[in-house]
């Protein structure tokens, strides 16, 4: 799959650019083309110093929580849940705690935290791969519900906002959290279609029902609030979450007698090994997404969304956000910019930079999140991987489209 998709994007913007070439006498498109090669090549190694640093404290600390008992711990309290979602992984595997850490880094909006985690938990489940080279149920589940990405405070966003001077900054947060949770359950469900996972058992539902009972909780006591005390108590509470955690390992592997400083640098030694594996993938996911963009292959699939809804007689601002939401599952450096791009072309308050932000916070950049999370493990086949994760954010996107006409008209 990975490699029909790779040339995939190869032939699109090659024959993109033929048309830019041969109908609309564009003779600077491939010299685009090629600029955009390089260029892509060049943010795959910022990229990689970037995650050098981030996957070597991360797995540093890990190491110490490991060392502890506290992932063996969150093992055996995901046990019976995990059972049912991944019958492949033995009850009490580590993969379980670290899988519980990334999910709750993720949903707190701690990228820097979620993405080291969940490489530790992707080399721990392809432990267990009888064919190294094709993803297992496990690893399927794991990244289509990353790449679905449960944001409950989508800081960022927040911080996107101000900047561009919003007066109302937190104004998207609850169409973020309805649109992420939309993805992030048809990610779970088609997941569990592929594999006949059995959605339907006591466990399972008893722990969705618990979710959606906290979602549901967190909703409800921030809607008494303002929206400057909702970004402030976002900003605080995932800062102090993200320290305490830091904390909390620190303080159980003093308690447990582990060397923490030793044990840090052990952990953060195989940090600094992960991150180099990946920069040859992230160089030929990334080129291949350059081509795409600079080929203009996305302008024509905006203008055909366009015509399509003009004929339908529908409003079309929502297709001024699609730039946002088909850069998103590419590059998340690519739908920040579209999105910046939006809110001051059309302004931070207007309809488009409003579906642009929920977009931007309610999906992931899913072909990123591919291309580091199997490439740190060597995984080629994919399987239903793409499909599903491609079908979550579809969902996102439609969810954000539909929740912003009702918030926002």
């Amino acid at each position: 799959m990975l490699n029909t998709l790779w040339l995939a994007f190869f032939v699109v913007g090659a024959l993109s650019g033929l048309y830019q070439w041969l109908v609309l006498h564009d003779t600077d498109v491939f010299a685009r083309i090629v600029g955009g090669l390089f260029d892509m090549a060049d943010l795959s190694v910022q990229i990689m110093i970037l995650l050098f640093g981030t996957l070597t404290l991360w797995l540093g600390f890990l190491r110490i929580a490991e060392a502890a008992g506290l992932v063996e711990k969150l093992s055996r309290l995901l046990g019976p849940l995990f059972a049912r979602l991944m019958p492949g992984v033995p009850r009490g595997h580590p993969a379980l705690g670290l899988i519980t850490l990334n999910f709750a880094a993720n949903g707190l909006g701690l990228d820097n935290a979620a993405t080291p985690i969940g490489l530790r938990a992707m080399r721990e489940l392809q432990s267990l791969n009888t064919d190294p080279k094709s993803a297992t149920n496990a690893q399927i589940l794991f990244l289509v519900l990353n790449s679905s990405s449960l944001t409950l405070l989508p800081v960022t966003i927040f911080m996107y906002r101000a900047q561009q001077g919003a007066p109302d900054p937190a104004m998207v947060f609850l169409p973020i959290l309805l649109a992420t949770s939309a993805s992030s359950l048809v990610g779970l469900l088609s997941v569990a279609f592929m594999q006949r996972l059995k959605l339907y058992d006591p466990v399972v539902l008893a722990w969705l029902g618990g979710i959606i009972l906290g979602l549901g909780g967190i909703m409800a006591a921030l809607a008494t609030l303002s929206t400057a005390a909702i970004q402030a108590t976002s900003s605080l509470v995932g800062n102090l979450v993200l320290f305490g955690i830091i904390m909390a390992f620190l303080l159980a592997g003093a308690w447990k007698k582990v060397a923490v400083y030793e044990c840090f640098v052990e952990g953060a030694r195989e940090g600094f090994g992960i991150a180099r594996d990946l920069l040859p993938y992230l160089v030929a996911m990334l080129c291949a997404i350059g081509v795409l963009r600079a080929s203009g292959a996305l302008d024509v699939i905006l203008d055909a969304v366009r015509w399509l809804a003009h004929g339908a007689g529908l409003d079309t601002r929502f297709v001024d956000a699609l730039p946002t939401a088909l850069v998103k599952p590419f590059s998340g450096s690519a739908a920040r910019a579209m999105l910046i791009e939006t809110m001051q072309h059309f302004g931070v308050d207007s309809f488009p930079a409003l579906l642009a932000a929920t977009v931007q916070g309610s999906t992931e950049t899913t072909f990123y999140v591919l291309a580091v999370y199997f490439g740190a493990v060597g995984i080629q086949r994919a399987r239903h991987a793409v499909g599903c994760a491609v079908l979550a954010d579809l969902a996102g996107v439609l969810a954000s489209i539909g929740i912003c006409y009702w918030f926002f008209g």
